[in-house]
């Protein structure tokens, strides 16, 4: 039988779990560092078993990559070394956009035509290990990156909490293309704290933790329609950014997993390059059913406190965002339960809820399945007790209780003329000063009224360096959103607390860009002006290193700049937009430095 998209048959494949590489010390010295050789290296999968095998980049053979687990304080030295062969294993098209029903949900190069240069395009990786607390040269800069027959010997120290990290590919203006290609895997730290919770499983207890790594990704075709088991990148020219119409988790297209009765963990990251999820759990009558998972834990670690959700309310997960799951299937003996994704794509914040099992394909969800639980009728005894309070080391921080040296304002702006997206760094102006070689000035009107008076320091990834953060001081960074999509922030380094959202009018920000210079303007037109204070979802308040900044918004967080100095970046973490120049360096020197250099940590 042809196989298309249509005759691919949702829970096929029971769900695998990636490898899990442990590293030991090898003698008595408490200085000594493991190293792990990882090789990445050109490998074919089975993504579904109605399908012929995938093509694909690879860690170690694996698709996702080996998950590597450690103890916190546990020094880790990887060897990334690059054995990858040709040129990335798959086509590339741009399609047109507007039909009833979007290209990209058809399998093959249907409307489009080929992306050029892909050809040209060669294994040139590096590495970064997302929401590590990281020395500057293994953090993964994004020029540094290495040949077939070449690799990156870093070190990480692994010295924060536990948490559910994950390491991907982050090479300059092709990060888009390696992670697709299958370059992430996860990392998990564990610690004292967690143990003590008992959410770490006993050597006999690891099937109850379950990593789960959702991608979405399209399929291609031979000439007659028939999938041929390769994959296919395609894009529309209006909406710059992938969304496929299949769902991997760890790396199967829409697989099953058979459990007991009982409580799991649930570590799941959402490694798509620009979809969001929300995650909706339903059984066999569609009915919603959500109040059995409580979320324990965020990007950055565990919560302070289980935070509960509706039943119909769904879980939302950005691109490089991860939650940290306890579900219970202790009422659902003998049935079956799947998750489905009811988020639109693009992503705003603000849209309506897509009723799960219907297709909508104007919103890139003709094929809601995520995955499949099969709950077992057999009595299980489960001794787990989720407790009413978790990480004690967590502190909620505030504006009111987070004594910070530098505000900062980024803006998140698009060019429609080049289809570009940047970070337009705002830096604030001083009374009496004057914004040099007479840039035009941003004015943001504030909640109490007053207005701030902004120029623009730097927009482009090539722009001089303007902020130097100092070493150990805190920092309250605020991300302004101009365009009409959701952008998924990541600063490198740090971990963050998400402290407030507010609603700005920005219903005149066509006039406030202009591509051609870069520069923010509102002199002659109205400010940006406050409107309402926004919600964070309860789950959104602990330490993260990635926030969702929804548009019309401007979302502050605060952080530490401990331990490391030396050069990070920030970037939106779709894919294709941090390919596309939303990406911006910042360096961390220690105080006296800064000093020597005549700097005030702002800018130049």
């Amino acid at each position: 039988m042809d196989i298309t998209l249509d005759t691919l048959q949702p829970f096929q494949d029971t769900l695998p779990t990636p490898p899990v590489l442990r590293p030991k010390k090898t003698d008595d010295n408490e200085d000594c560092v493991n190293v792990l050789q990882i090789c990445l290296r050109n490998v074919k999968v089975k993504l579904h078993a109605q399908l012929p095998e995938t093509g694909l980049w690879s860690y170690q053979g694996s698709i996702p990559g080996p998950t590597i687990e450690v103890n916190r304080g546990e020094k880790v030295r990887v060897d990334w070394i690059n054995h990858l062969q040709g040129h990335v294993p798959y086509r590339a098209f741009i399609a047109t956009t507007g039909s009833a029903e979007p290209p990209q949900n058809d399998a093959g190069p249907s409307g489009g035509v080929p992306q050029p240069n892909l050809d040209s395009v060669t294994p040139w990786t590096v590495v970064h290990l997302h929401g590590a607390k990281t020395e500057a040269d293994s953090d993964g800069w994004p020029e540094n990156a290495a040949f077939p027959n070449q690799s990156q010997l870093v070190q990480y120290t692994n010295n924060q909490n536990s948490a559910m990290l994950w390491y991907h590919d982050h090479a300059m203006a092709t990060t888009r293309l390696n992670v697709y290609a299958g370059l992430s895997g996860l990392w998990i730290i564990r610690d004292a704290e967690e143990r003590a919770l008992g959410l770490v499983p006993k050597s006999d207890e690891a099937e109850f933790e379950i990593p789960l790594v959702i991608q979405d990704r399209n399929l291609d075709t031979e000439a007659n329609g028939k999938l041929n088991g390769a994959l296919v990148y395609k894009v529309e020219t209006d909406v710059m950014e992938f969304f496929g119409p299949v769902t991997l988790v760890n790396g199967k297209i829409w697989p099953f997993k058979e459990v007991e009765a009982r409580q799991y963990r649930l570590r799941v990251l959402n490694a798509s390059n620009a979809r969001v999820y929300r995650l909706v759990l339903i059984d066999d009558n569609g009915t919603p059913c959500n109040s059995m998972i409580k979320q324990i834990g965020t990007d950055q670690g565990l919560l302070g406190a289980p935070v509960s959700f509706a039943n119909d309310e769904g879980i939302i997960l950005a691109p490089a965002e991860r939650a940290d799951l306890i579900i219970n299937f202790a009422n659902f003996k003998g049935k079956n339960l799947r998750w489905v994704n009811t988020a639109t794509a693009p992503y705003n914040g603000n849209d309506p809820p897509v009723v799960p099992g219907v297709s909508d394909a104007m919103n890139r969800l003709k094929y809601p399945n995520v995955m499949q639980f099969r709950v077992s009728n057999k009595p299980v005894t489960d001794k787990f007790t989720l407790p009413a309070s978790l990480a004690k080391s967590y502190t909620r921080i505030t504006h009111d209780n987070f004594q910070h040296k530098q505000h900062r304002l980024i803006a998140l702006v698009e060019d429609t003329i080049n289809n570009m997206l940047f970070l337009n760094e705002l830096i604030e102006l001083g009374l009496g000063k004057n914004p040099p070689l007479n840039q035009p000035v941003f004015e943001l009107k504030n909640k109490d009224g007053t207005l701030s008076r902004y120029y623009t320091g730097a927009h482009l990834f090539p722009d001089m360096i303007n902020w130097f953060a100092e070493s150990g001081s805190n920092e309250v960074w605020r991300f302004l959103n101009l365009t009409g999509d959701t952008h998924p922030i990541h600063i490198h380094l740090v971990k963050f607390q998400a402290l407030s959202r507010q609603v700005f009018d920005v219903t005149d920000t066509s006039t406030h860009y202009d591509p051609l210079s870069g520069y923010l303007d509102t002199v002659g037109k109205p400010p940006v002006s406050y409107v309402a204070d926004g919600t964070l979802d309860a789950n959104e308040r602990g330490w993260k290193d990635n926030i969702r900044v929804n548009p019309g918004e401007i979302v502050s967080v605060g952080m530490n700049f401990a331990e490391y100095t030396g050069r990070y970046v920030y970037h939106c973490h779709i894919l294709e937009h941090e390919d596309a120049g939303m990406m911006r360096p910042f360096v961390v020197l220690p105080a006296n430095i800064l000093m020597f250099m005549g700097m005030d940590g702002m800018h130049m």
